[in-house]
């Protein structure tokens, strides 16, 4: 297991990436790269739990078999989906797998990811991580809103006191 981490300045976009395909973690840290995303890969569930516990990041993507025979093995997405919504919201977490069609909201939300994407389209990778992103940054858009407002309520009321 490697603890090695990168710097993460306040301008970096963290991604976490955990794949037993070898082609497809390849093509995966391809396509955040040149999206901008300081990519970090998790070579176990242990890995990977100890990566997403200790970094805010804004991309997760994981493969359906990493580490595992089936997706019912999957310990890593077993864990994301029994976290608490407060410890993953950061993330855009995206499953990627040849038993989902991509963006498929039904797939997504029985598997508690925000995208599915199937494997025979990552060549279009790049556009659907962006296509994720963006959809998950504008359904928590009224959340992170009323947060900030809330945020900067208290702390009008606290300079008061």
């Amino acid at each position: 297991m490697q603890n090695n981490f990168d710097f993460i300045g306040a301008t970096d976009k963290p991604a976490l990436v955990a794949f037993s395909t070898p082609e497809w973690l390849e093509t995966t840290k391809t396509a955040l790269a040149e999206l901008g995303y300081k990519v970090h890969t998790a070579a176990t569930h242990t890995d990977f739990l100890i990566r997403f516990s200790q970094v805010s990041y804004r991309v997760v993507i994981l493969e359906e078999l990493f580490a595992a025979n089936d997706l019912s093995e999957n310990l890593t997405l077993q864990a994301l989906q029994n976290m608490p919504m407060s410890q993953r919201r950061h993330a855009t977490i995206i499953l990627l797998g040849s038993s989902f069609q991509t963006f498929t909201p039904l797939q997504a939300f029985q598997q508690s990811v925000h995208a599915v994407i199937n494997s025979s389209e990552l060549f279009l990778l790049k556009q659907l991580i962006e296509k994720a992103v963006a959809d998950n940054l504008f359904f928590l858009h009224s959340f992170r809103e009323a947060q900030r407002q809330a945020y900067s309520g208290a702390a009008k009321n606290e300079v008061a006191a």
